[in-house]
């Protein structure tokens, strides 16, 4: 087998030709799964897709390169599950473009993390780890006082509802006013957000400062949406107990 591959390196066209059928195998492998994703994941009836408010704070978490220290996958292992809770069902991200998956932990997981904590505990988290998290290695994310702009919200809603999140053409042309009456509860628009969302979502100034739309108020109300958008995993983990 070394004399073979040996010798097949000694043709660069061979060569290439094999890295091409050994990479070619490698995709198809990849790749085939997703024509039947729609058959084997199954998508949950309860789930709702994210709120304009929410969406901004998940695309700030995005840029500012959070998901390289925390994952949003908890696996099938008891410790896992003692510790964060249900593992994860790919149907729970139907919705997510792109999906946040993944396995890196210098952070620990935040799949189930909406409502462990207090918005206070995570603006305050945000702006300086350590007050909060003596040990923390995180840095700190100042900045996100700093107001949200909410221009491209609509269009943002718009191209995931070409891709099959279920944004209906209300909630589209809706999208900047309900970013910015999830966070004043006492404005005229908080009604329209629960008829379109749903009661149970979150509507609060999560920054503490109902006047102002920032993007902490974004971020954190991304971070407690996080295992809170369907009730399937909890019900997948009870039957399993029975």
């Amino acid at each position: 087998m070394l004399r073979l591959h040996y010798n097949l390196e000694k043709i660069s066209m061979g060569l290439v030709g094999a890295i091409i059928v050994a990479a070619s195998i490698g995709g198809l492998v990849e790749i085939a799964p997703l024509f039947t994703i729609d058959e084997v994941v199954e998508v949950p009836d309860d789930l709702r897709p994210a709120t304009p408010l929410e969406l901004a704070g998940r695309e700030i978490f995005i840029r500012e390169g959070c998901y390289a220290c925390h994952s949003q996958m908890i696996r099938s292992l008891a410790d896992e599950i003692d510790r964060y809770g249900p593992y994860s069902l790919a149907g729970e991200s139907a919705y997510d473009h792109p999906m946040l998956w993944g396995s890196k932990r210098t952070g620990p997981d935040l799949a189930r993390l909406g409502g462990k904590y207090s918005d206070r505990w995570h603006v305050e988290h945000l702006i300086d780890p350590r007050a909060v998290v003596p040990a923390s290695i995180m840095p700190a994310y100042p900045w996100l006082t700093e107001p949200l702009d909410t221009g491209l919200l609509g269009d943002e809603l718009a191209t995931l509802a070409r891709l099959g999140v279920p944004y209906d053409e209300a909630a589209i042309a809706a999208a900047e006013a309900d970013a910015r009456a999830q966070s004043n509860p006492d404005s005229d628009g908080a009604d329209g957000v629960r008829e379109r969302y749903g009661e149970d979502i979150a509507v609060r100034a999560f920054d503490g400062d109902p006047s102002n739309l920032t993007e902490m108020d974004a971020v954190v109300a991304y971070l407690q949406s996080l295992g809170t958008l369907t009730k399937a995993p909890y019900k997948v983990l009870a039957e399993g107990k029975q």
